[in-house]
């Protein structure tokens, strides 16, 4: 599914779906995602009995940061609903967020990040400021625990 040009493309041309399918309509529209990644860690290791002054260096665990979406306050539950079942212990509440980089004219996707048996770890309305004129904001971070890409 990636798609290769000379010049990269925008920031600004995304898709989220949370795992219902609905990535149209204010209640799936993201302002912002933060970054998306992973990590591998690497384990030194050798043998005392070795003949050679160097470490083999291992494998280690992969590691995935959490993910920061965050959208204007429409009233919506949604998010709400999802973050309680995953308070209540529902395990079938992990789902996997797909987010794709489309085209400038949104006609195709470009590259897909798929965050499997992702969860929300936490969920922030706010601040309100009664002298301001800035949107009202809803903040999500997902905790994922593999990342693949198309």
């Amino acid at each position: 599914m990636a798609v290769m040009r000379e010049r990269p493309y925008a920031q600004f041309n995304f898709l989220i779906d949370l795992g219902a399918g609905a990535t149209d309509g204010p209640q799936a529209g993201f302002q912002e995602c933060s970054e998306i990644g992973m990590s591998v860690d690497v384990v030194k290791y050798r043998n005392g009995n070795e003949r050679g002054n160097e470490v083999r260096k291992l494998t280690g665990l992969a590691r995935y940061p959490d993910v920061v979406l965050k959208r204007g306050i429409i009233g919506s539950l949604d998010l709400y609903q999802w973050l309680n079942d995953i308070r209540n212990g529902n395990q079938t509440a992990y789902r996997t967020v797909t987010v794709q980089l489309m085209t400038e004219d949104h006609t195709a996707v470009v590259q897909e990040w798929k965050l499997l048996r992702a969860r929300i770890i936490k969920h922030v309305s706010g601040p309100f400021n009664a002298r301001g004129s800035d949107v009202a904001m809803e903040e999500l971070t997902l905790a994922y625990e593999r990342l693949e890409l198309e």
